[in-house]
């Protein structure tokens, strides 16, 4: 019988243990589930380990429940309560040390123990106090359940302190990893900056070199020629001195008769002389020195400016190409062209030649004479038949010049510009970056850009836009 006491009072110790803190359940609260646990210990369970985004789950079944959801259980907590005394549960749980009253918990008016809160005063009261006229209709509470209650907010403050404390370290992180990614990406953008200015400084560097070494060897080989003549003429004069030294000693009055025929039998047979007739050739360093090294850098850019050309057979009828296939603009009247399938039927498109898969490429088209316009890249599969939708998911990327300027964006037109008084624009193409950026050419200054995947390859547009005749639309070619 003793073992089968103690065998049921430890069923019981096992049935009111908390399945996480392991000691006896304190304010116990039951799931939807059915699981039992420490009001304390499930919501500290559920900070640490749930979240709106995954869900709170029961620590011992798994259920997972949408929200923070669970209801006091009072019957475990009377059997806490009930049993508490017992020799078997005693030994488990830590005995609470006796409350001494002070003498300030006593009621100053009759003397007995400050055992009742009035919520309606928001004081501790006696049981006296609680019968009496003055607090005999108010709500009123034994201390006991109030500190629990303060507890319970404490602990439910706690819990939601240390949730925004997570937070706050969750953004100190977010913000610390942002400061390395922008310090990353400073130094990968400065690298880049150094290795493709510094590219164009170093070609500039060794054309300078190379300019100077020729006029070095210019300047060379001109005085070459002069100090070779010198050095015949010195040799011509130093000859002459010796024969005119020669003449005075023979007309000299101590001269001799065989002195004087000796210097008249040798007469000074003179050499032709005549100064440097030769110039240098200084035309090479005349020139327009700055426009011929741009020329000369021009094919060494990595993304050097592409000369476009137009397709003409995706040109809509009421489009004229000229210009050796690099302008375009509106007719007077339809041509009678059959309908290709590539061919723009509604809207006043055009097509490049060329189609791009990979890599940068850049290119800019003369718009000074126009009031209308229509820019981009689209890709070759896309629609031109029909009404033609200038979205990134319909596959076009570009500006458009109106009464302003504005990017054709997903759902609408997003002005830009108040307006637009730069005679070319500059289009930037990085396929495998994924964006398509518009300048003003004459600047450089950058006016707007789309992120965009790839998926096919695509080609330049251009359509120099409707009822707006009489006015082109130029390819830029620099090469």
């Amino acid at each position: 019988m003793a073992m089968a006491g103690a065998t049921g009072a430890n069923e019981l110790q096992r049935e009111l243990v908390c399945a996480i803190c392991l000691d006896f359940f304190d304010d116990p609260v039951i799931l939807k589930c059915g699981h039992n646990f420490c009001r304390f210990c499930i919501l500290m369970h559920w900070e640490e380990n749930g979240g709106e985004d995954v869900g709170y789950q029961c620590p011992e079944c798994r259920q997972i429940f949408g929200k923070i959801s669970f209801t006091k259980n009072y019957l475990v907590k009377n059997l806490v309560d009930k049993l508490s005394e017992l020799d078997c549960l005693r030994q488990c749980k830590p005995q609470k040390p006796a409350e001494q009253i002070k003498p300030e918990t006593r009621c100053e008016r009759h003397h007995e123990e400050l055992k009742l809160f009035c919520h309606t005063d928001r004081k501790p009261i006696c049981v006296v106090c609680r019968e009496s006229r003055a607090h005999r209709h108010h709500d009123v509470s034994p201390i006991p359940e109030v500190i629990e209650d303060m507890k319970a907010d404490l602990r439910m403050r706690l819990i939601k302190l240390n949730f925004h404390r997570t937070l706050c370290a969750q953004v100190i992180a977010a913000d610390e990893r942002s400061k390395t990614n922008v310090k990353l990406k400073k130094q990968e953008l400065k690298e880049k900056i150094e290795n493709e200015v510094g590219e164009l400084v170093q070609f500039l560097l060794d054309e300078k070199d190379e300019l100077l070494a020729s006029l070095d060897t210019e300047e060379y080989t001109y005085v070459s020629v002069i100090d070779e003549n010198l050095k015949e003429v010195e040799r011509e004069m130093a000859t002459v001195d010796v024969a005119i030294s020669d003449i005075q000693r023979s007309l000299s009055d101590s001269s001799s008769f065989e002195g004087i025929s000796h210097t008249t039998s040798r007469p000074h047979q003179a050499l032709p002389i005549q100064s440097t007739d030769f110039l240098p050739n200084w035309e090479e360093f005349k020139g327009p020195l700055q426009l011929i090294l741009w020329k000369k850098m021009i094919h060494v850019l990595k993304t050097g400016p592409s000369n476009l050309t137009l397709d003409t057979d995706t040109a809509h009828p009421n489009l004229v190409i000229s210009g050796h296939d690099t302008a375009v603009e509106e007719a007077r009247s339809r041509s009678q062209e059959p309908d290709l399938p590539q061919k723009f039927t509604r809207f006043f498109g055009v097509l490049s030649t060329a189609e791009f898969s990979s890599g940068q490429h850049y290119w800019e088209v003369d718009v000074r004479d126009k009031g209308v316009w229509y820019l981009g890249v689209t890709t070759k599969y896309s629609n031109r038949k029909g009404f033609v939708n200038l979205s990134p998911s319909a596959g076009y990327w570009s500006l458009c010049l109106q009464d302003r300027l504005y990017a054709n964006e997903e759902d609408a037109r997003l002005p830009i510009a108040e307006y637009w008084n730069t005679p070319r624009v500059g289009v930037y193409l990085d396929y495998d970056g994924g964006r398509v950026s518009f300048y003003d050419a004459v600047t450089m200054k950058r006016v707007y850009t789309f992120d965009a995947y790839f998926d096919d390859p695509v080609c330049p547009f251009f359509s120099p836009g409707k009822n707006n005749p009489g006015s082109r639309m130029h390819i830029c070619h620099y090469y």
